[in-house]
């Protein structure tokens, strides 16, 4: 019964800061706070550096990564840990400051089957003076259109689909409805598609096969 009494639990412990190194390195750090000797609270704090270290022994002499341990440290002391570092101390407001949201491309999210790059050769496309140059990408640009959205349908498209299709994405600067030059058929587009897959299949399993003889 007096042992059930001693019994810890998380509900009842203190929050571990990096939850990465546990419960024995949070009470590591939490005993070298309550050192009073500053010389001993140095040597205990070095020698907790030492085993954070030999978790990663390949990074352990890198100035970089001992920066980062001497930073963590302090995280997981809350900051109340009063040693002498061989690092600036990072600020607690710079540790915990969120980073910028990161901006995702949102172009032509009306067609997305085409993916972004499709949108990145128009704008491209329209930046070139017009010319048997910049006829012959647009060109281009229309049969890869046309490619993308077969994988995507697994159908059939009419050409002046994709025409529609790039006259918008190009806010109507690239008009293909006159084009003389059809473009790759549907039928041999697909028949490509098939013939590409069951080489893939086929290079994998080959791939399999050597990994299996070599373990």
């Amino acid at each position: 019964m007096d042992q059930l009494e001693h019994l810890e639990y998380n509900t009842e412990r203190s929050a571990l800061h990096i939850p990465e190194y546990g419960r024995h390195f949070q009470k590591m750090v939490d005993h070298a706070v309550s050192i009073a000797d500053r010389e001993e609270r140095n040597k205990t704090a070095q020698a907790i550096i030492s085993v954070m270290g030999n978790l990663q022994p390949h990074l352990r002499d890198v100035p970089e990564f001992q920066h980062k341990l001497w930073d963590q440290l302090f995280i997981m002391s809350n900051f109340q840990l009063d040693v002498d570092s061989p690092f600036p101390i990072t600020p607690q407001e710079t540790l915990s400051q969120k980073p910028d949201p990161l901006d995702y491309p949102q172009n032509a999210p009306k067609y997305r089957f085409y993916g972004n790059n499709i949108k990145r050769m128009i704008d491209v496309a329209i930046s070139w003076e017009k010319g048997d140059k910049r006829d012959g990408l647009e060109l281009v640009i229309a049969n890869h259109m046309k490619k993308c959205y077969l994988n995507w349908n697994k159908d059939t498209v009419d050409d002046s689909v994709i025409y529609n299709h790039l006259l918008e994405l190009s806010n109507g600067q690239i008009n293909l409805a006159e084009n003389k030059d059809e473009l790759t058929s549907s039928e041999q587009i697909l028949k490509y598609n098939n013939q590409q897959r069951p080489q893939n299949k086929k290079h994998q399993r080959n791939n399999n096969q050597n990994r299996k003889k070599r373990f």
